[in-house]
C-alpha cells in the first residue's frame, strides 16, 4: 500500500518505528489531511523539522487557496470561533471550528485544538493544511500548525460579520460559531438513536422578523419552550431535507431575553429563481403560472411502512405491499426566472380538486381510470397564477416546494408584467 511506502520512508529518515508513523498517518489521513502535511506533521512530531521532500507552508491570501494546496500560511481576521464535540477514534475529542477572513475573501477552517483566538482577532496561522469540505476549500489547523497574533489589525470587507451575530434568513448550511435571538414557535421532545444508544432531543421551529428555521437541540435545555424569545451563542447549521437547519450543541449557550422577539406572520417572497439558487429555503412564498401537472398526481397509493409511493404496487424499499390511498398534486411553477415543482398533500389536493378523496376514487371508478382525477385537476390549474408558501428543497432531481399554502392570485397579471419589463429595463 502507498502509506507503507510513506512509512517506510519516514520511519527510515526519522529512526523511529514504522508502525508508530504508519498509526500518525493513519490518523491524519482518515481526517482528510492532505498526505503532505500529514507527512511534515509525522516529521515534527518526532524532531525531524521541515526537510525533506515536503515543501514549506507558502504564504497565500484567501481568494487564492485550492483545495490541492498541501500547506499554506496566512494572515487574517477571525470572524467566528464554534465549539463542538466529534467522535474520533472512538473518543469524543473537542474541536473549534468557524470563519476567517481576509481582504480578498473567507473560509471555513477547523482547529483541532484550542490555539486562544477569538473573534476580532488578526492572527498569522502558519503551516495549515487545506481540505475541500462541500466543493469548497477549509483549513485545517492541527499539531503542527503555529498562531501567532498580529499587533496590527486585518483591514477587511467581513466586519460586520465578526461574531457571528446573523438573522435567520441569513443563515446558510456549514456555518459555524452563529449568534442568532429568536423565538421558540414549536417544539417537541423526541428519543432517536444516537452515537451513545437512545438520545433525546428537542426539535421544533425558531423565527425571527426575517423567517424560520427548523432546530434541533441536542443537549436539551428547559428554556426551549414555545414562546420563549432567547439568544442562542454559538450554534452551528446543517443541510436537513434540502434546507437549513440551526443546532444546538453542548457548548451553546441560551439567554432568555426579557423583550420578545418580533416574529413575521408572513414568509419572505422570492422569485423562483433566486430561491432555487439559494439551495433550499425554509418557509418562502412565491408566485407562479402552472405549466404543467406532472405525472404521479391525483389518486396515488403508499407504502404503509415508509409512505414511499408505489410504482405497480411496488415500494423501491419494501417490495410488494398493501398500499394506503392518498392524493396529491405535483404541479410546475414558472414566474420567468426559474421552476419549481409545487407538492400539494391531501388536503391542499382536496382543496384544489373541489371534492374529497371519497369524491375522487368514486370518479375514477365510473370512468375506470385513475387519471381523470388528474386530469380534471390540471384543467382547474394549468395556465392560472398561484400564491405557494412552503419549504424548499434542492436536489439531483430538481427543485420541490412542499406547499403549506396555495391559492390563486388575485393580482393583475398586466400590471405586474408592466413592472417586470420596467423592472428588466432600468
Amino acid at each position: 500500500m502507498e502509506i507503507d511506502h510513506h512509512a517506510e520512508e519516514l520511519a527510515s529518515a526519522l529512526g523511529v518505528d514504522k508502525e508508530e508513523v504508519k498509526s500518525d498517518l493513519q490518523n491524519l489521513l482518515q481526517y482528510s489531511v492532505p498526505l503532505d502535511e500529514a507527512k511534515q506533521s509525522v516529521r515534527r512530531k518526532h524532531g525531524g523539522g521541515s526537510s525533506g521532500s515536503d515543501a514549506p507552508p507558502s504564504a497565500k491570501r484567501i481568494a487564492d487557496i485550492d483545495p490541492d494546496d498541501g500547506n499554506v500560511s496566512v494572515t487574517v481576521r477571525v470572524l467566528t470561533v464554534g465549539t463542538r464535540s466529534i467522535v474520533y477514534q472512538g473518543e469524543s475529542q473537542t474541536i473549534r471550528e468557524g470563519e476567517l477572513a481576509d481582504g480578498s475573501g473567507t473560509i471555513s477552517y477547523t482547529a483541532w485544538q484550542d490555539f486562544g483566538f477569538e473573534p476580532g482577532d488578526s492572527v498569522t496561522i502558519g503551516n495549515a493544511g487545506v481540505r475541500e469540505w462541500d466543493g469548497k476549500p477549509e483549513l485545517n489547523i492541527g499539531a503542527a500548525s503555529t498562531v501567532a497574533v498580529e499587533s496590527e489589525p486585518v483591514e477587511t470587507p467581513y466586519d460586520d460579520r465578526i461574531g457571528g451575530d446573523a438573522d435567520l434568513i441569513d443563515l446558510q448550511a456549514g456555518d459555524r460559531g452563529r449568534v442568532v435571538e429568536a423565538q421558540v414557535l414549536d417544539v417537541e421532545s423526541r428519543t432517536i438513536d444516537g452515537r451513545n444508544g437512545e438520545t433525546t432531543i428537542l426539535s421544533g421551529v425558531l423565527a425571527d422578523e426575517t423567517g424560520r428555521l427548523p432546530f434541533t437541540d441536542w443537549a436539551p435545555r428547559p428554556d426551549l419552550k414555545e414562546g420563549a424569545s432567547l439568544r442562542l451563542a454559538d450554534v452551528y447549521v446543517r443541510e436537513f431535507r434540502g434546507v437549513p437547519q440551526v443546532n444546538l450543541s453542548e457548548f451553546t449557550t441560551v439567554e432568555v431575553l426579557d423583550d420578545p422577539v418580533e416574529v413575521s406572520d408572513s414568509a419572505p417572497r422570492l422569485k423562483i429563481g433566486e430561491a432555487v439558487s439559494a439551495g433550499g429555503v425554509f418557509d418562502v412564498e412565491v408566485l407562479g403560472n402552472v405549466l404543467e401537472v406532472r405525472d404521479g398526481s391525483g389518486l396515488i397509493e403508499r407504502c404503509p411502512d415508509c409512505s414511499r409511493v408505489l410504482q405497480n404496487g411496488q415500494c423501491r424499499q419494501h417490495g410488494d405491499v398493501d398500499g394506503e390511498d392518498d392524493m396529491r398534486v405535483k404541479a410546475i411553477l414558472d414566474d420567468g426566472t426559474g421552476t419549481v415543482t409545487a407538492i400539494l398533500d391531501r388536503d391542499l389536493t382536496e382543496a384544489v380538486y373541489g371534492g374529497t378523496m371519497e369524491d375522487a376514487m368514486t370518479a375514477a371508478r365510473e370512468a375506470m381510470d385513475k387519471e381523470v382525477v388528474a386530469d380534471d385537476i390540471a384543467s382547474t390549474l394549468v395556465g392560472r397564477e398561484y400564491r405557494v408558501r412552503g419549504n424548499l428543497s434542492v436536489d439531483e432531481y430538481g427543485a420541490n416546494l412542499e406547499a403549506d399554502e396555495f391559492e390563486e392570485t388575485d393580482d393583475d397579471p398586466a400590471k405586474r408584467a408592466a413592472a417586470l419589463l420596467t423592472e428588466v429595463g432600468a
